[in-house]
């Protein structure tokens, strides 16, 4: 097997769908999530920090309008790009006015050459007033729509220790409900947690699989300075497993996943500023490039432990029985 189809990389996903290369364009605006403003807590996330864990993006206090032709103009110039997905990347991003976030929906939809619409928020925020947004958005402009929902973890008990505010049932309804819209769904996983190990890496897979998910990033857990998981981590409370085990984390979670799931990221960035911990202070793209090797060398791949599904113990049944 050839290292470029040990697992379904997102670059090819898109110029398969797209038929040329597609640029991811970020916008960040201005926010907050119910997980910060008292509707369900205080402070946020542990992990979270001021920037709503958005970063590499124009200033906030541009317009969706203005951040776009920007950034179009730049990758234009850079990368000879003529087709992007406008990205609507830092905090909850329907955590809105529906009359506000019908806005900056519409504002990126109508920008020339945008493709496709990337809104990431939490599980918690999805309700059928905004996918009915999404759907107008989707028939007027026949603009591809992708919802990105943050699990992190299907551990509810370490939902509930890094402060997420939700558990894994408001993650299960926002896919059905998204699913009913037929839109795509990215669902995010960072894989060191603390508190997790490898069988909920194993249940990461599974669910995300058994749920018919289109998308995944995977992350390495960054600490920034000043957020409650950084005092922690200052104070001695917390340890983090080693850049191998990392590695060998992601292999297994690839391993266990449905092949058709597109991968849109084997470890993530940090910001570069108030950086307590990130990525074993390694290049991201040095972590890529020796799991990649990894996968080569052990002869492994995405999905080749996907045998879970449809009556596992039934197929094994029949199995014996035809022996």
């Amino acid at each position: 097997m050839q290292t470029s189809s040990r697992y379904n990389i997102y670059s090819r996903h898109l110029l398969n769908k797209f038929k040329q290369k597609v640029y991811k364009i970020p916008v960040n605006l201005p926010g907050t999530c119910p997980n910060r403003d008292g509707t369900l807590g205080y402070g946020g996330c542990i992990f979270c920090d001021e920037s709503g864990s958005g970063f590499d993006a124009l200033p906030n206090s541009l317009s969706v309008t203005e951040q776009l032709r920007s950034d179009k103009k730049y990758y234009r110039q850079r990368f000879n790009a003529n087709k992007y997905i406008a990205y609507f990347q830092s905090f909850s991003n329907t955590y809105l006015p529906p009359e506000q976030f019908a806005a900056n929906i519409n504002s990126a939809a109508a920008e020339e050459n945008i493709v496709g619409i990337s809104v990431s928020t939490r599980p918690d925020c999805i309700n059928e007033e905004y996918l009915d947004i999404l759907s107008r958005a989707q028939a007027e402009k026949n603009i591809d729509i992708n919802i990105e929902l943050g699990l992190q973890t299907v551990n509810y008990h370490t939902l509930r220790k890094i402060n997420r505010g939700h558990t894994l049932a408001e993650y299960i309804d926002a896919v059905q409900r998204i699913h009913r819209r037929q839109f795509e769904i990215c669902t995010h996983i960072i894989l060191n947690l603390p508190w997790d190990n490898t069988d909920d890496v194993i249940e990461n897979s599974k669910l995300v699989s058994a749920l018919g998910i289109n998308y995944v990033k995977l992350h390495s857990l960054y600490i920034v300075r000043g957020t409650e998981l950084g005092n922690m981590y200052e104070r001695g409370e917390i340890s983090l497993i080693s850049l191998e085990q990392y590695i060998r984390r992601v292999i297994t979670f690839l391993e266990y996943l449905d092949p058709a799931i597109v991968i849109q990221r084997l470890v993530g960035k940090g910001p570069q500023e108030e950086v307590l911990f990130c990525n074993w202070d390694i290049s991201w793209w040095r972590i890529k490039h020796e799991i990649e090797r990894l996968l080569e060398v052990e002869d492994t791949w995405q999905g080749k432990k996907f045998n879970y599904l449809n009556g596992k113990a039934l197929s094994r049944v029949w199995s014996n029985n035809a022996n």
